[in-house]
């Protein structure tokens, strides 16, 4: 199924930022009023999943269910069909949960619109700042309605990047080394926590480049598009394993470092570990 007269991606658009924007109401309600009794962990003890991200799932499949009866949801808490045909809405309901139990402020809720396994159209709210980062397929990027672009820089030891580490200690014990390697290829490395918003920030051109292992779909699914229609080059999992980097690599970059970062992945062995 292509993106026809039958879908129109402006409108889901819309659809997302209002249920996020309500969704990320909630999640900083949550966080405020200091509701997060009922914690209890995933992978490990360092992967928490709190009130407010069940609280915040069950709003965006209830409102979801008012808006768009009838279309499937993929959460990461509510789990989803694994079908990737038709139209199907993937959202994480607070990506940097541990940045949320801490109250560090970079956390989001993300929520895209996929048809056929490809996002057209999300929205990334940020709870604490109100930023809104949104998105439709070939109508461009936007940032609290201003559109976005790329960083235009060509010289990857001049680049800023971002990455994530693994919840497994083990896993994330051989990231960290990976990161020492690549530290003396580029200008510097930043770990915020949030993949959502390190894809937006290469959309912002606040970064030249994102690259990380293990993500879930629902990690990058709006914040992959948002950079996508702001001029990123993207490469997502199962998209590119040709290139050496694996099968679970997203790596997201301004054009000018594309070649050369995913070189410098490769050698370092990034997409091993």
């Amino acid at each position: 199924m292509g993106l026809g007269n039958e879908v129109d991606a402006t409108a889901l658009s819309e659809v997302a930022v209002r249920i996020a924007r309500e969704a990320a109401d909630l999640a900083k309600t949550v966080r405020d009023e200091a509701i997060t009794d009922g914690v209890d962990t995933k992978s490990s003890e360092t992967d928490v999943v709190t009130a407010g991200d069940r609280a915040v799932e069950r709003l965006v499949r209830d409102r979801l269910a008012e808006l768009r009866p009838g279309e499937s949801v993929l959460g990461e808490e509510g789990g989803g069909e694994d079908a990737l045909d038709g139209l199907r809405w993937v959202v994480d309901p607070i990506d940097g949960t541990v940045n949320y139990l801490y109250g560090f402020p970079f956390y989001a809720v993300s929520l895209a619109a996929q048809l056929d396994g490809e996002s057209i159209a999300g929205a990334v709210v940020e709870p604490v700042s109100g930023r809104v980062w949104s998105a439709a397929k070939g109508r461009g990027a936007f940032l609290d309605g201003e559109p976005l672009r790329v960083s235009s820089t060509e010289r990857l030891e001049l680049s800023l990047l971002a990455t994530g580490f693994s919840y497994s200690v083990q896993r994330r014990t051989a990231q960290a080394r990976v990161v020492g390697e690549l530290l003396g290829e580029v200008r510097d490395v930043r770990r915020a926590g949030a993949a959502s918003l390190d894809l937006c920030a290469v959309a912002a051109g606040w970064i030249d480049g994102a690259y990380e292992v293990g993500l879930n779909r629902w990690d990058w699914a709006a914040g992959a598009l948002v950079a996508a229609e702001a001029g990123a080059d993207l490469r997502l999992p199962a998209k590119g394993a040709e290139d050496g980097l694996g099968d679970e690599m997203v790596v997201c970059s301004t054009p000018g470092i594309t070649r050369k970062l995913t070189d410098v992945l490769r050698e370092v062995g990034a997409g091993e570990v």
